[in-house]
């Protein structure tokens, strides 16, 4: 069975740094697109950043400058390294991938559990 684990989250003061990974466990054939989302209560779950599996970044404009997403092929993981946190980042952080299982099968949509984040002013 596919899952997305992740790690990383915590409390930190406004101004300091997190690290979030996320690791592909089980077997897949191929594991396309990697993204964080964020979502605070009662809201929708909003693209922090994305990454392709050629290495393509892309990020929210609140993440841009902050945020840097990077990826191990091989090893089917995806880390976001947040610095400069602020406040209006808390929230829970879902790892995303686009995989496929085995080359008979299509491409699916996989989510971890979320991991929380929470910045103190």
């Amino acid at each position: 069975q596919v899952q997305l684990v992740e790690s990383g989250g915590g409390l930190v003061q406004a101004g300091g740094s997190l690290r979030l990974s996320c690791a592909v466990s089980g077997s897949t054939s191929d594991v396309n697109e990697m993204a964080w989302y964020r979502q605070v209560p009662g809201k929708r779950r909003v693209l922090v950043s994305t990454i392709t599996d050629g290495g393509v970044a892309k990020y929210a404009d609140s993440a841009q400058g902050r945020f840097t997403i990077s990826r191990d092929k091989f090893k089917k993981m995806v880390d976001l390294q947040m610095n400069s946190l602020k406040p209006e980042d808390t929230g829970v952080y879902y790892c995303y991938a686009l995989i496929r299982r085995d080359w008979a099968s299509p491409w699916s949509d996989y989510w971890g559990q979320g991991t929380q984040v929470t910045v103190s002013s």
